[in-house]
């Protein structure tokens, strides 16, 4: 490759980096940033300034970075950062020929929250059915005490009347 080609390849790689929704960190060995996208700065809410030479664990709250490097090698990770109020999902990996790492952060946040919401969701229509049938044998006790209360009623009355009716034989 030449150098009018590196000078491209250079500047297209950068323009992805600006331009992709997913965060995009990357970190020298001892895991200080040495690189964010605008993505992961809106992602985690913070400026440059505020990234830039500071522990990735300090920002996304996770060893995942220290994880990678003492693995030597790739690491899915999912994690979440509440402070800055994100879910994310991070793939990590060493960039060939440097001493960096890099980290691609996806946002799940919306996916978290509908998993949530399913739960609450859940746990209330579970509540709520056990409200509906302990409601429903509390009915059926009661139609069983009153079915059993005019069923004695009834057998005394036609007791005395088949008394009645012998006596009058």
């Amino acid at each position: 490759m030449d150098q009018k080609e590196n000078t491209e390849t250079s500047a297209h790689i950068s323009a992805i980096l600006e331009q992709t929704p997913n965060g995009v960190l990357l970190v020298d060995k001892d895991t200080r940033i040495q690189y964010v996208n605008p993505a992961f700065r809106e992602m985690f809410h913070c400026s440059k300034e505020e990234l830039l030479g500071q522990p990735a664990a300090q920002f996304v709250h996770s060893d995942c970075f220290e994880q990678a490097i003492a693995a030597g090698g790739r690491l899915m990770v999912k994690g979440s950062a509440p402070e800055h109020n994100v879910h994310y999902r991070v793939g990590l990996f060493p960039i060939e020929g440097e001493d960096l790492f890099c980290g691609i952060f996806i946002d799940i946040s919306e996916e978290e929250e509908a998993k949530k919401h399913y739960r609450e969701l859940r746990a209330q229509t579970l509540e709520r059915a056990q409200e509906v049938i302990t409601g429903q044998m509390k009915t059926a006790q009661e139609i069983a005490r009153l079915l059993g209360e005019t069923t004695a009623e009834t057998k005394v009355l036609l007791v005395k009347l088949m008394s009645l009716f012998e006596k009058g034989s």
